[in-house]
């Protein structure tokens, strides 16, 4: 996949080649930078990278040995095209990285995160990225942390940009100072950072008003202190030092960051950079400070540096309080109400808790070591259960997720009875470990049966119910096409059954209907249905090829016949008819099963109207 490209990469690259940070010597503000990333977040490598036209150059780097790679293979140049950062948790799982060399061979990439660093212009240089050969997410504190450490690396990249931007501004004054005075005001009253032309002394000469707001003094003020005056004692020293070592020519330039004294006493930070100004004689003119104000960014640091001291305190305390609660958790564990198993990164079984010992059968010292296919999964071969347990386990310690699944788990005498099984993947000590849960849900199964069957059976006959018949005609009239044979619907009322329940009671009438219930499931196949609709309605589905027009209508007289038949009640007989009204899904014919229902009632009251106890197609 080829690597993107920003809009304004010529510009990019321009301001890139002017900050002259390629290919320099290592600088310690950004290597304490990379360090602080590599430690506070974990990782093995933590980079400065800088993104030239072929190539990224690492300006800081930890845990790697290389100088520079190939772009075309950098992670940072899609972290460049972003607004505020590019995670990648697992590069293997990426498209864009799953093929790159740096995945596939040494650093072995899979985890990334990177920031990008921004000229003062906002044009993306580089990056700083952080990076593992294991899979890792960041959590939202940590990604903040990167952002916050990127921060630094950027304003001091800027700091840069803006220094050469003033010594650039400054050298053009110098050459052109005799006819060109007031574009040197301009530029100097004008700038961002604090300048100052300084004498040998120490005594400003010059200052403008960024100094001025830095400090806290006017410009008059100023010129009747020197530099030392303000200077905070306990970087005076080494402010001096690198002074002489400029007026003797050791050095060309200093850059310092160290601290002023304002004019209300408080602190504040600032990065100065000196050079110096000669006559042509070569003696001393005067000296050129710029003064950045960087009082927000150190305090930052040292902040982060507590930070770090702070966080390093709270993993000694927090390691000893795990400590304590892996005691408790053991404890728990120990005596959880449900089955508790912890399988190691090759599935063999490491934690095997009192409840496993009941629920299973097996002591702890039987199951350690050995896998819970032996242990727990149905022994048949190829069998459903076991290929689902089987299944179950190997994505179950790949996965991330809590994975729930109700299985089939075997006894140590061979009893098979269903759990609930709840499993984890989780990572320790750089390899995956599992833990299940398990309990018997042997209980809870037949009492989901149980109602299911009162849902779908009517309570008085035991026959299927209305419901239950508006889920299976459907599935039926779809197994009569796809055999191409007919299917029957005989819809039954009673005659004469409301005369037993006036005379009699409904005591009787319920005798009646569980005497009629019973009839016609011994009349019907075990391929054939009887349902009960409601009050004296029955219905009885016909299904497969040897039902034909003659055999259904002399199946349906049978039906009369057997209904008519008298109910013994005590000392007394009780007697009713039926009706039977017959719709027919004949082959090919497309008709809904609310029109078979209709057409079949439909049969049976014309059938009542020719004198009952008749059947009608």
């Amino acid at each position: 996949m080829p690597i993107p490209y920003p809009v304004e990469e010529n510009k990019r690259l321009a301001v890139l080649h002017s900050l002259g940070l390629l290919d320099s010597a290592p600088d310690p503000a950004f290597d304490r930078v990379t360090r602080l990333a590599s430690k506070l977040l974990d990782v093995p490598i933590s980079l400065i990278s800088l993104l030239d036209a072929e190539r990224q150059w690492f300006k800081s780097r930890v845990g790697l040995e290389v100088e520079q790679t190939p772009r075309s293979q950098a992670f940072c140049a899609y972290t460049i095209m972003e607004e505020s950062s590019l995670v990648v948790p697992d590069a293997i799982n990426d498209a864009r990285f799953r093929d790159n060399p740096l995945v596939l061979s040494e650093p072995s990439i899979r985890f990334y995160a990177g920031v990008p660093i921004r000229s003062n212009e906002g044009l993306p240089i580089g990056t700083l990225c952080v990076l593992d050969s294991k899979p890792k997410t960041l959590k939202p504190e940590e990604l903040e942390l990167l952002q916050d450490l990127a921060s630094i690396v950027t304003k001091e990249i800027q700091l840069i940009e803006g220094l050469l931007d003033t010594h650039d501004q400054l050298a053009l004054r110098d050459a052109r100072l005799a006819d060109n005075e007031h574009q040197f005001r301009s530029v100097f009253e004008l700038a961002r950072v604090g300048i100052a032309l300084i004498d040998g002394d120490g005594r400003w000469l010059k200052v403008n008003k960024a100094l001025c707001r830095i400090v806290g003094y006017s410009a008059s003020e100023l010129m009747a202190l020197t530099f030392q005056d303000i200077t905070h004692p306990d970087d005076l020293d080494t402010d001096l030092h690198l002074l002489q070592q400029l007026i003797k020519g050791e050095i060309g330039q200093y850059h310092l960051e160290k601290r002023y004294l304002r004019h209300d006493g408080s602190e504040v930070w600032i990065n100065l950079g000196v050079s110096k100004k000669l006559r042509q004689d070569g003696t001393l003119d005067y000296f050129i400070s710029v003064v950045q104000d960087i009082h927000a960014e150190k305090q930052a640091r040292l902040e982060l540096a507590a930070l770090h001291r702070e966080l390093e305190q709270k993993v000694v305390t927090r390691t000893d309080e795990l400590r304590k609660r892996e005691t408790e958790l053991t404890a728990v564990l120990e005596n959880a109400s449900d089955a508790y198993i912890r399988l190691d990164h090759a599935g063999r079984v490491t934690a095997w808790n009192r409840e496993a010992e009941h629920l299973f059968g097996w002591l702890a010292g039987e199951a350690l070591e050995r896998m819970p296919q032996d242990l727990i999964v149905p022994r048949d071969d190829d069998t459903p259960a076991r290929r689902q347990w089987i299944g179950y386990l190997e994505h179950g310690l790949h996965s991330l997720l809590v994975r729930r699944q109700e299985l089939q788990a075997m006894h140590k005498d061979g009893r098979i009875f269903p759990v609930e099984v709840r499993m984890r993947a989780l990572a320790v000590n750089g390899q995956r470990i599992g833990i299940m849960f398990l309990h018997d849900i042997t209980e809870r199964k037949h009492t989901e049966a149980l109602r299911e069957h009162e849902i779908r059976h009517d309570a008085l006959t035991g026959l299927i119910n209305r419901r239950a018949l508006n889920d299976m005609l459907p599935l039926a009239q779809e197994r009569a096409r796809r055999h191409r044979t007919a299917l029957y619907v005989l819809f039954i009322d009673l005659d004469g059954f409301k005369r037993v329940n006036d005379e009699h009671g409904h005591e009787a009438g319920d005798l009646v209907l569980q005497a009629v219930a019973l009839r016609l499931r011994t009349q019907i196949r075990q391929t054939d249905s009887a349902f009960r609709l409601a009050g004296d309605e029955f219905v009885v589905l016909l299904e497969g090829p040897h039902h034909t027009v003659q055999r259904v209508a002399e199946h349906a007289r049978a039906l009369i016949d057997a209904v008519s038949q008298p109910v013994p009640d005590g000392d007394r007989e009780l007697r009713v008819g039926a009706s039977i009204g017959i719709g027919v899904q004949e082959v090919a014919r497309v008709v809904t099963p609310e029109q078979l229902m209709r057409e079949a009632d439909a049969c049976m009251y014309e059938a009542k109207s020719r004198g009952k106890g008749t059947v009608c197609f």
